[in-house]
Protein backbone atom coordinates (compact mmCIF):
# COMPACT_ATOMS: atom_id res chain seq x y z
CA UNK A 1 0.00 0.00 0.00
CA UNK A 2 1.44 3.41 -0.94
CA UNK A 3 1.50 6.32 1.50
CA UNK A 4 -1.47 8.08 -0.14
CA UNK A 5 -3.63 4.96 0.10
CA UNK A 6 -2.58 4.39 3.69
CA UNK A 7 -3.44 7.98 4.57
CA UNK A 8 -6.86 7.65 2.99
CA UNK A 9 -7.54 4.38 4.79
CA UNK A 10 -6.37 5.88 8.05
CA UNK A 11 -8.63 8.89 7.57
CA UNK A 12 -11.63 6.63 6.98
CA UNK A 13 -10.92 4.60 10.11
CA UNK A 14 -10.32 7.78 12.08
CA UNK A 15 -13.65 9.20 10.95
CA UNK A 16 -15.46 6.08 12.12
CA UNK A 17 -13.75 6.23 15.50
CA UNK A 18 -14.37 9.93 16.01
CA UNK A 19 -18.06 9.80 15.10
CA UNK A 20 -20.34 9.16 18.03
CA UNK A 21 -22.56 6.17 17.56
CA UNK A 22 -25.89 7.32 16.18
CA UNK A 23 -29.32 5.77 16.24
CA UNK A 24 -30.14 5.56 12.53
CA UNK A 25 -33.29 4.35 10.82
CA UNK A 26 -32.64 3.29 7.23
CA UNK A 27 -35.73 3.56 5.04
CA UNK A 28 -35.88 1.14 2.11
CA UNK A 29 -38.36 -0.66 -0.10
CA UNK A 30 -41.41 1.54 -0.50
CA UNK A 31 -44.15 1.53 -3.12
CA UNK A 32 -42.33 2.52 -6.31
CA UNK A 33 -41.26 0.50 -9.35
CA UNK A 34 -37.72 0.81 -7.97
CA UNK A 35 -38.58 -1.13 -4.80
CA UNK A 36 -36.08 -3.96 -5.39
CA UNK A 37 -33.25 -1.52 -6.08
CA UNK A 38 -34.19 0.42 -2.96
CA UNK A 39 -34.01 -2.72 -0.83
CA UNK A 40 -30.56 -3.49 -2.24
CA UNK A 41 -29.39 0.09 -1.58
CA UNK A 42 -30.87 0.18 1.91
CA UNK A 43 -29.38 -3.16 2.88
CA UNK A 44 -25.91 -2.07 1.76
CA UNK A 45 -26.25 1.24 3.62
CA UNK A 46 -27.50 -0.40 6.81
CA UNK A 47 -24.71 -2.98 6.77
CA UNK A 48 -22.09 -0.24 6.30
CA UNK A 49 -23.48 1.97 9.07
CA UNK A 50 -23.48 -1.01 11.43
CA UNK A 51 -19.87 -1.80 10.54
CA UNK A 52 -18.74 1.67 11.64
CA UNK A 53 -20.53 1.32 14.95
CA UNK A 54 -23.95 2.94 14.59
CA UNK A 55 -27.18 1.46 15.89
CA UNK A 56 -29.21 0.68 12.79
CA UNK A 57 -32.89 -0.10 12.38
CA UNK A 58 -34.08 -1.16 8.92
CA UNK A 59 -37.59 -0.12 7.91
CA UNK A 60 -39.63 -1.01 4.85
CA UNK A 61 -41.88 2.03 4.86
CA UNK A 62 -44.92 2.89 2.76
CA UNK A 63 -47.50 5.70 2.58
CA UNK A 64 -49.90 3.52 4.59
CA UNK A 65 -47.38 2.58 7.30
CA UNK A 66 -44.98 5.28 8.51
CA UNK A 67 -44.76 3.95 12.06
CA UNK A 68 -40.98 3.53 11.71
CA UNK A 69 -40.67 7.31 11.93
CA UNK A 70 -42.40 7.36 15.33
CA UNK A 71 -39.81 5.20 17.11
CA UNK A 72 -38.27 7.14 20.02
CA UNK A 73 -34.59 8.03 20.00
CA UNK A 74 -33.90 8.37 16.27
CA UNK A 75 -30.89 10.59 15.56
CA UNK A 76 -30.96 10.36 11.76
CA UNK A 77 -33.26 8.90 9.13
CA UNK A 78 -31.19 7.62 6.20
CA UNK A 79 -33.53 7.67 3.19
CA UNK A 80 -32.76 4.95 0.66
CA UNK A 81 -36.18 5.05 -1.01
CA UNK A 82 -35.82 5.45 -4.76
CA UNK A 83 -38.66 6.81 -6.87
CA UNK A 84 -42.19 7.60 -5.78
CA UNK A 85 -42.75 8.54 -2.11
CA UNK A 86 -39.05 8.47 -1.21
CA UNK A 87 -37.45 10.63 -3.87
CA UNK A 88 -40.42 12.86 -4.58
CA UNK A 89 -40.56 14.75 -1.29
CA UNK A 90 -43.31 12.98 0.66
CA UNK A 91 -41.17 11.10 3.17
CA UNK A 92 -38.98 14.18 3.66
CA UNK A 93 -42.08 16.12 4.62
CA UNK A 94 -43.05 13.40 7.09
CA UNK A 95 -39.60 13.63 8.69
CA UNK A 96 -39.84 17.41 8.96
CA UNK A 97 -43.29 17.18 10.55
CA UNK A 98 -41.68 15.02 13.25
CA UNK A 99 -38.56 17.24 13.58
CA UNK A 100 -36.37 14.33 12.47
CA UNK A 101 -33.00 14.86 10.84
CA UNK A 102 -32.78 13.02 7.52
CA UNK A 103 -30.30 12.53 4.72
CA UNK A 104 -30.50 14.22 1.36
CA UNK A 105 -32.50 17.03 -0.13
CA UNK A 106 -35.59 18.67 1.35
CA UNK A 107 -39.19 18.17 0.20
CA UNK A 108 -39.30 20.93 -2.42
CA UNK A 109 -35.92 20.13 -3.98
CA UNK A 110 -36.80 16.44 -4.06
CA UNK A 111 -40.10 17.20 -5.77
CA UNK A 112 -38.46 19.39 -8.39
CA UNK A 113 -35.66 16.92 -9.15
CA UNK A 114 -38.13 14.05 -9.45
CA UNK A 115 -39.96 15.97 -12.17
CA UNK A 116 -37.65 15.68 -15.17
CA UNK A 117 -39.41 18.48 -17.04
CA UNK A 118 -39.14 20.89 -14.09
CA UNK A 119 -35.47 19.96 -13.69
CA UNK A 120 -34.77 20.65 -17.35
CA UNK A 121 -36.62 23.97 -17.22
CA UNK A 122 -34.72 25.17 -14.13
CA UNK A 123 -31.37 24.04 -15.52
CA UNK A 124 -32.02 25.67 -18.90
CA UNK A 125 -32.63 28.96 -17.07
CA UNK A 126 -29.16 28.50 -15.58
CA UNK A 127 -27.71 28.31 -19.09
CA UNK A 128 -27.19 24.55 -19.10
CA UNK A 129 -27.73 22.56 -22.27
CA UNK A 130 -30.53 19.99 -22.23
CA UNK A 131 -32.29 18.26 -25.13
CA UNK A 132 -35.50 19.89 -26.35
CA UNK A 133 -38.62 18.28 -24.92
CA UNK A 134 -42.38 18.33 -24.61
CA UNK A 135 -44.65 16.93 -21.90
CA UNK A 136 -47.76 15.11 -23.11
CA UNK A 137 -50.74 14.72 -20.79
CA UNK A 138 -53.41 12.03 -21.01
CA UNK A 139 -56.24 14.58 -21.12
CA UNK A 140 -54.94 16.32 -24.25
CA UNK A 141 -56.85 15.92 -27.48
CA UNK A 142 -55.09 14.18 -30.42
CA UNK A 143 -54.61 17.40 -32.38
CA UNK A 144 -52.79 18.98 -29.42
CA UNK A 145 -50.55 15.96 -29.02
CA UNK A 146 -49.76 15.90 -32.73
CA UNK A 147 -48.71 19.56 -32.66
CA UNK A 148 -46.37 18.90 -29.76
CA UNK A 149 -44.82 15.80 -31.30
CA UNK A 150 -44.21 17.67 -34.56
CA UNK A 151 -41.86 19.98 -32.66
CA UNK A 152 -39.40 17.11 -32.20
CA UNK A 153 -37.88 15.27 -35.16
CA UNK A 154 -37.36 11.52 -34.89
CA UNK A 155 -35.71 9.73 -33.21
CA UNK A 156 -37.00 10.70 -29.78
CA UNK A 157 -36.72 9.36 -26.24
CA UNK A 158 -39.91 8.77 -24.28
CA UNK A 159 -39.90 8.36 -20.52
CA UNK A 160 -42.03 8.86 -17.42
CA UNK A 161 -41.86 12.45 -16.22
CA UNK A 162 -41.16 11.33 -12.67
CA UNK A 163 -39.70 7.83 -12.95
CA UNK A 164 -36.24 6.49 -12.24
CA UNK A 165 -33.82 3.61 -12.87
CA UNK A 166 -34.60 3.88 -16.60
CA UNK A 167 -37.91 2.09 -16.06
CA UNK A 168 -40.17 2.36 -19.16
CA UNK A 169 -37.73 4.44 -21.21
CA UNK A 170 -38.07 3.92 -24.97
CA UNK A 171 -35.91 5.21 -27.83
CA UNK A 172 -38.34 5.53 -30.76
CA UNK A 173 -36.87 5.75 -34.25
CA UNK A 174 -40.12 5.89 -36.20
CA UNK A 175 -43.58 7.33 -35.69
CA UNK A 176 -45.27 3.98 -35.01
CA UNK A 177 -42.78 3.12 -32.26
CA UNK A 178 -43.12 6.63 -30.80
CA UNK A 179 -46.91 6.52 -30.76
CA UNK A 180 -47.01 3.05 -29.22
CA UNK A 181 -44.58 4.04 -26.46
CA UNK A 182 -46.53 7.22 -25.82
CA UNK A 183 -49.78 5.28 -25.42
CA UNK A 184 -48.08 2.91 -22.96
CA UNK A 185 -46.69 5.76 -20.86
CA UNK A 186 -49.95 7.71 -20.80
CA UNK A 187 -51.90 4.60 -19.79
CA UNK A 188 -49.44 3.85 -17.00
CA UNK A 189 -48.46 7.32 -15.76
CA UNK A 190 -50.93 9.84 -17.29
CA UNK A 191 -47.97 12.02 -18.33
CA UNK A 192 -44.97 11.42 -20.56
CA UNK A 193 -41.83 13.33 -21.42
CA UNK A 194 -40.80 13.21 -25.07
CA UNK A 195 -37.25 14.39 -25.65
CA UNK A 196 -35.01 14.90 -28.65
CA UNK A 197 -32.63 11.98 -28.96
CA UNK A 198 -29.00 13.00 -28.62
CA UNK A 199 -26.43 10.48 -29.73
CA UNK A 200 -23.24 10.52 -27.73
CA UNK A 201 -21.34 9.30 -24.70
CA UNK A 202 -23.19 8.72 -21.44
CA UNK A 203 -21.42 10.45 -18.55
CA UNK A 204 -22.37 11.19 -14.99
CA UNK A 205 -21.14 13.37 -12.14
CA UNK A 206 -21.87 12.54 -8.52
CA UNK A 207 -22.01 15.31 -5.93
CA UNK A 208 -20.99 14.70 -2.31
CA UNK A 209 -21.56 17.64 0.00
CA UNK A 210 -20.46 20.59 -2.11
CA UNK A 211 -17.86 18.67 -4.12
CA UNK A 212 -18.16 17.24 -7.62
CA UNK A 213 -16.61 13.78 -7.77
CA UNK A 214 -14.74 12.47 -10.84
CA UNK A 215 -16.57 12.26 -14.15
CA UNK A 216 -17.57 8.69 -14.93
CA UNK A 217 -18.36 7.39 -18.42
CA UNK A 218 -20.92 4.61 -18.72
CA UNK A 219 -20.50 2.25 -21.67
CA UNK A 220 -23.44 -0.15 -21.86
CA UNK A 221 -23.36 -3.21 -24.08
CA UNK A 222 -27.02 -2.55 -24.86
CA UNK A 223 -28.62 0.29 -26.82
CA UNK A 224 -28.55 2.55 -23.77
CA UNK A 225 -28.09 2.42 -20.00
CA UNK A 226 -31.43 0.75 -19.27
CA UNK A 227 -32.62 -1.16 -16.20
CA UNK A 228 -30.82 -4.37 -17.12
CA UNK A 229 -27.63 -2.52 -18.04
CA UNK A 230 -27.70 -0.83 -14.64
CA UNK A 231 -28.29 -3.78 -12.37
CA UNK A 232 -27.73 -7.17 -14.03
CA UNK A 233 -24.42 -8.77 -13.13
CA UNK A 234 -24.00 -10.16 -16.64
CA UNK A 235 -25.08 -7.02 -18.53
CA UNK A 236 -21.54 -6.18 -19.63
CA UNK A 237 -21.75 -2.48 -18.73
CA UNK A 238 -18.36 -0.80 -18.39
CA UNK A 239 -17.66 2.10 -16.01
CA UNK A 240 -14.71 4.19 -17.13
CA UNK A 241 -12.88 6.95 -15.27
CA UNK A 242 -9.98 6.94 -17.76
CA UNK A 243 -12.27 8.35 -20.45
CA UNK A 244 -9.75 10.61 -22.15
CA UNK A 245 -11.77 13.80 -21.72
CA UNK A 246 -9.69 16.95 -21.49
CA UNK A 247 -9.23 18.65 -18.14
CA UNK A 248 -11.25 21.57 -19.45
CA UNK A 249 -14.14 19.28 -20.45
CA UNK A 250 -14.07 17.50 -17.08
CA UNK A 251 -14.13 20.81 -15.21
CA UNK A 252 -16.98 22.11 -17.39
CA UNK A 253 -19.13 19.03 -16.78
CA UNK A 254 -18.41 19.08 -13.05
CA UNK A 255 -19.32 22.78 -12.94
CA UNK A 256 -22.57 22.07 -14.79
CA UNK A 257 -23.43 19.32 -12.31
CA UNK A 258 -22.77 21.63 -9.35
CA UNK A 259 -24.87 24.35 -10.99
CA UNK A 260 -27.79 21.96 -11.42
CA UNK A 261 -27.43 20.66 -7.84
CA UNK A 262 -27.47 24.21 -6.47
CA UNK A 263 -30.24 25.47 -8.77
CA UNK A 264 -32.58 22.77 -7.48
CA UNK A 265 -31.57 23.46 -3.88
CA UNK A 266 -30.15 19.97 -3.34
CA UNK A 267 -27.95 18.97 -0.43
CA UNK A 268 -25.72 16.12 0.80
CA UNK A 269 -25.57 14.16 -2.45
CA UNK A 270 -26.92 13.86 -5.96
CA UNK A 271 -26.01 12.38 -9.31
CA UNK A 272 -26.32 14.38 -12.53
CA UNK A 273 -26.52 12.53 -15.85
CA UNK A 274 -25.43 13.89 -19.22
CA UNK A 275 -25.01 12.91 -22.86
CA UNK A 276 -21.82 14.27 -24.41
CA UNK A 277 -22.44 14.82 -28.11
CA UNK A 278 -20.03 14.84 -31.04
CA UNK A 279 -19.49 18.59 -30.62
CA UNK A 280 -18.37 18.14 -26.99
CA UNK A 281 -21.61 19.64 -25.64
CA UNK A 282 -22.79 18.00 -22.42
CA UNK A 283 -26.60 17.79 -22.47
CA UNK A 284 -28.12 17.43 -19.02
CA UNK A 285 -30.70 14.63 -18.82
CA UNK A 286 -31.71 14.48 -15.17
CA UNK A 287 -30.65 14.82 -11.57
CA UNK A 288 -31.12 12.10 -8.97
CA UNK A 289 -31.37 13.21 -5.33
CA UNK A 290 -31.12 9.67 -3.92
CA UNK A 291 -28.58 7.83 -6.08
CA UNK A 292 -28.24 4.09 -5.80
CA UNK A 293 -26.03 2.41 -3.22
CA UNK A 294 -25.87 -1.05 -4.78
CA UNK A 295 -22.77 -2.90 -5.98
CA UNK A 296 -23.38 -1.39 -9.45
CA UNK A 297 -24.14 2.16 -8.32
CA UNK A 298 -22.26 5.19 -9.56
CA UNK A 299 -21.93 7.49 -6.52
CA UNK A 300 -20.04 4.82 -4.53
CA UNK A 301 -17.81 4.14 -7.54
CA UNK A 302 -16.97 7.84 -7.87
CA UNK A 303 -16.33 8.18 -4.13
CA UNK A 304 -14.03 5.15 -4.19
CA UNK A 305 -12.11 6.79 -7.03
CA UNK A 306 -11.02 9.56 -4.64
CA UNK A 307 -10.32 7.19 -1.77
CA UNK A 308 -13.65 7.29 0.07
CA UNK A 309 -14.73 3.78 1.01
CA UNK A 310 -18.38 2.74 0.96
CA UNK A 311 -18.49 2.70 4.77
CA UNK A 312 -16.98 6.18 5.00
CA UNK A 313 -19.35 7.46 2.31
CA UNK A 314 -22.53 6.50 4.14
CA UNK A 315 -21.06 7.64 7.48
CA UNK A 316 -20.30 11.04 5.97
CA UNK A 317 -23.81 11.40 4.61
CA UNK A 318 -25.31 10.48 7.99
CA UNK A 319 -23.00 13.00 9.66
CA UNK A 320 -24.12 15.74 7.24
CA UNK A 321 -27.71 15.15 8.32
CA UNK A 322 -26.74 15.07 11.98
CA UNK A 323 -25.07 18.47 11.71
CA UNK A 324 -28.29 20.19 10.60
Amino acid sequence: MDSESAAREGAAVGLARRSRALDITVLMGGPSAERDVSIASGTAIADALARVGHKVIRADISPTDVSALDRPGIDVVFIALHGEFGESGEVQGLCEARSLRYTGSGPRSSQLAMDKAATKQICRRQGLATPEWVVVEQFQVPAQVARQLNLLPLPVVLKPVDGGSSVDIVIARDAAERDGALDMLLDKYSRALVERYVEGREITVSILGDEALPVLEIIPSREFYDLRAKYADDAGTRYVFDHGLSDEMVQAVQAAALTAHAALGCRDMSRVDFILDEHAVAHLLELNTIPGFTSHSLLPKAAARVGISFDELVDRIASMAMQR
